[in-house]
């Protein structure tokens, strides 16, 4: 395994490369993923196979085969994307919309209508791993996103685009 800040052991990896490298595969923070999905793995293969436990179904002979192939084919690339998914996560904040109201805010679902089309859309405004437009879910730092927070209902929206410049007029705010 290459050195690099997932596979090395402790800051001496540099000057004594040679001989910490054996231990890279288990003492790394790539080794301590690994084991932790390894862990994980089986956890969800003995409670699946458990009878005690509805809530975990039995797991198929595909879905054990799938499982075996994750652990087996591990590798630094799969270290790193748990990281990151891990950064995202301990930085995330629950938001619950119900609770929210008023003005246009992260996790409003916003109705606007197009003032030069008259084309009414309804957006809600997420994060950026959650946005997919052709879902309705509008990224919170797209320009029509910023162009609309702290918005009321009634208000107009000028937004340049990609597309050219734009006019809303917001509808209706709901936080659903």
């Amino acid at each position: 395994m290459d050195l690099s800040a997932l596979s090395a052991v402790s800051p001496i990896d540099g000057r004594y490369a040679g001989k910490t490298a054996p231990l890279r595969d288990i003492f790394s923070e790539y080794g301590l993923i690994r084991r932790r999905v390894l862990v994980e793995v089986r956890w969800l293969q003995r409670l699946a196979a458990h009878d005690g436990v509805a809530e975990v179904p039995p797991l198929s002979a595909t879905a054990n085969t799938l499982l075996e192939q994750l652990v087996e084919d591990f590798g630094e690339a799969d270290a790193r994307r748990i990281k990151e998914i891990e950064g995202l996560l301990g930085m995330a904040e629950v938001i619950d919309p119900t609770k929210l109201s008023g003005s246009v805010k992260f996790g409003a679902t916003v109705t606007v209508v197009d003032e030069d089309t008259d084309d009414e859309k309804t957006w809600q405004i997420v994060g950026e791993q959650e946005a997919n437009i052709e879902k309705g879910l509008l990224n919170v730092k797209s320009p029509i996103a910023r162009a609309l927070i702290g918005k009321d209902e009634g208000d107009s929206v000028e937004v340049r685009t990609p597309g050219g410049d734009k006019a809303y007029e917001i509808l209706k705010i709901e936080y659903k």
